[in-house]
């Protein structure tokens, strides 16, 4: 691995936490969030040797400090990839109700990539990890010219794919009668389970939607699920066609610990780069899990690499996390 490429919005979340039995909600909290969380991940957690090339459009009203932000990720190669775009960046306000149930209310217009514009960024990538953080990063004529142009995997996490976004900001989760083309486009495939609920046809099982696209699509397929771990499915390396299935159990972490925000976000990051130093689909997610465990201990992006470096150490020693 030389240069790992990574695809998604950069964007400016404000978190607001419900109160408590013993006091008030606190202040909302403003840091930055989307692919914020993969880039600090990888930086933590990316083998020695390795380059990441950031792939963002940012509005030039956040692009000064969007650069600050860069510049405190040593493992960055250039900013080839981070392009000034006339329209506000991304914004999304965050509203916890209890645990990881949240409403989020997207403002901004940062739009997404051609096929055309990604082409000379992606032949210079080993590899890449498209993050669908505002869910039209590309559409699906340019996923389909990526996978043609990009002669390395492809890990995708298809998280906001799935959500439309209502007159008033606020993000709902919908349908995608187009996904059988679209798994077709990557080798690895990211969802939660809510996700993958919405992507099973009725009467059918979402286990059996997930073996399913499995066999016709992606090497495999992991569904994050919460405190409850994460399941993932995968063909049979032997050339058999069969799909296997795991589920990896995490250790929960107290809900009054916890800050979901950009969990998914690094547990992708830290999967992906697993499977990219050869790890199996169950090895992957056990990794994931427990970084992702870490990164809910840590309220944003500020200071989260210094988190993950230590605990990333701490696992690769054997030691619990």
């Amino acid at each position: 691995m030389s240069r790992l490429g990574v695809l998604g919005t950069l964007v400016l979340d404000t978190i607001h936490r419900p109160g408590t039995d013993e006091g008030q909600a606190p202040e909302p909290f403003t840091d930055w969030g989307g692919i914020a969380y993969s880039l600090c991940a990888l930086e933590a957690v990316a083998p020695e040797g390795w380059e990441i090339l950031p792939i963002v459009k940012v509005g030039e009203d956040l692009r000064l400090q969007a650069d600050r932000f860069f510049s405190g990720l040593t493992r960055i190669g250039s900013l080839d990839g981070v392009v000034t775009v006339p329209e506000p960046n991304n914004r999304v306000d965050l509203h916890y109700h209890s645990g990881p149930r949240r409403c989020e209310k997207l403002t901004g217009g940062v739009p997404g990539w051609s096929g055309t514009e990604l082409a000379p960024l992606a032949e210079t990538c080993d590899a890449l990890i498209v993050n669908f953080i505002a869910g039209w990063e590309l559409d699906l004529e340019a996923a389909r010219s990526l996978r043609v142009v990009q002669e390395g995997p492809i890990y995708a996490d298809v998280h906001s794919l799935l959500l439309a976004v209502r007159p008033d900001g606020v993000r709902t989760l919908q349908s995608l009668p187009t996904w059988p083309s679209w798994r077709e486009c990557f080798d690895w495939i990211q969802m939660n389970d809510e996700e993958l609920a919405a992507l099973t046809a009725e009467g059918d099982h979402p286990d059996t939607a997930a073996s399913e696209s499995v066999a016709r699509g992606p090497r495999a397929l992991f569904v994050t699920r919460g405190a409850r771990g994460a399941s993932w499915w995968s063909r049979d390396e032997s050339g058999a066609g069969d799909v296997k299935m795991g589920t990896e159990p995490v250790q929960p972490v107290p809900e009054r610990l916890a800050d979901p925000t950009g969990c998914g976000d690094v547990w992708g990051a830290v999967c992906a780069t697993a499977l990219l130093e050869g790890d199996r689909p169950a090895a992957a997610a056990r990794r994931a899990n427990r970084m992702a465990g870490v990164a809910a201990r840590h309220r944003g992006t500020t200071g989260l690499v210094e988190v993950l470096r230590g605990a990333n150490r701490t696992m690769r020693a054997g030691e619990p996390v």
